[in-house]
């Protein structure tokens, strides 16, 4: 088996992905060492896979002016290929690609020239295309690497799909997974239960990208009735920004969230840990304020950790909310247990003489 073909088991079966920040320095150029001492510490962290040049990571990469979707995603990949043949162990390597049919397919080109093993999809930007144009997109980015279709929220730019939009999108070929991050239950239900009953359905998997519903998605069996017979589908992973902070718990959670949605009956503290998550996701992301301040939200947590030197961003105007920092500080009073600051002080030093 190549190692791209394990890649595609380890990610047909469901694993952590956090979906890379960009570090930058003081004068909102790439940091390089940032980045590296980012990789070093979800690769440490035991996650499955990384993605980036996504949302997390700033769509102005690939403005002109700055051109860095190239360089990030040779670093990235760079990291990651160090650390396996450090580790003999294989990560998941995923690229954010979007953009008009032909800005997609570049994007994937140079994703694979890079090694990548799947591209994430976004429909952001692209509301004034019919489905049947997003359906023919996909199938042009899917001829040229494994695709994980995305389903983005309206708050950010997404749109709602129809169901069969879903149904169709599981009907093509190289489409390997779903992103759900549409933040609504009745529209997850559509994604879930096309992929359920799809042909192809024990080769696309479900990846919840539901910040508002992270740990519910995960313990969740979703069941449907198919012509008299009872079928079945799960979130068996979770491809999220959020899970670029607090990394290693995030891990330690995954699994054991996963263990317990094998259980006859689910124990009300899970329940309970999905309401603080999403307590601490939406002050991270800073959904009081429709999301404009999640990804200086997300440098803040990583800089209070040592894993940032600042919490800017490419665009000047983009900063943290008012009141932002304050629910930040609750929400790591709050939720200590939610936190890996001892993991980071006890690697940190480490993780900065590699990079």
């Amino acid at each position: 088996m190549t190692r791209h073909e394990e890649a595609l088991k380890i990610l047909s079966r469901g694993t952590v992905i956090p979906a890379t920040p960009l570090a930058l320095t003081d004068e909102r150029k790439l940091s390089e060492e940032g980045m590296r001492l980012l990789m070093n510490y979800y690769l440490d962290s035991g996650v499955g896979g990384i993605a980036t040049a996504v949302h997390t990571t700033q769509f102005e990469i690939r403005d002109p002016e700055v051109n860095l979707l190239e360089p990030v995603l040779k670093l990235v990949a760079d990291e990651i290929t160090k650390y396996e043949e450090a580790n003999s162990k294989v990560i998941v390597k995923v690229a954010g690609v979007c953009g008009p049919v032909s800005q997609a397919v570049k994007e994937a080109e140079l994703a694979k020239k890079y090694g990548y093993d799947a591209v994430l999809l976004s429909p952001g930007g692209l509301n004034h295309l019919s489905e049947e144009e997003m359906i023919e997109r996909t199938k042009a980015v899917a001829k040229v690497m494994p695709t994980i279709g995305f389903y983005l929220q309206t708050a950010v730019g997404g749109r709602v799909f129809s169901y069969d939009y879903w149904q169709r999108l599981c009907a093509i070929d190289n489409v390997v997974a779903i992103k759900c991050a549409s933040f609504n239950r009745y529209t997850t239900l559509d994604v879930v239960r096309a992929a359920a009953f799809s042909p192809r359905s024990d080769k696309i998997t479900l990846y919840t990208g539901n910040d508002d519903s992270i740990v519910v998605d995960l313990l969740t069996k979703y069941e449907f009735d198919k012509d008299g017979e009872k079928v079945t589908k799960c979130f068996d992973g979770g491809l999220l920004g959020h899970w670029t902070m607090w990394t290693n718990k995030v891990c330690e959670m995954f699994d054991s969230i996963k263990q317990e949605r094998e259980k006859d009956a689910i124990s009300s503290k899970f329940l309970t840990l999905a309401a603080q998550v999403t307590d601490a996701n939406g002050v991270f992301f800073d959904a009081a304020h429709n999301f404009a301040g999640c990804i200086p939200g997300v440098h803040e947590v990583l800089r209070r950790q040592g894993l940032m030197e600042n919490i800017l961003c490419i665009n000047p105007d983009e900063t943290l909310s008012p009141g932002q920092i304050e629910e930040i500080d609750r929400i790591q009073k709050s939720y200590p247990h939610l936190s890996d600051d001892e993991f980071v002080k006890e690697h940190i030093d480490k993780w900065k003489k590699r990079v």
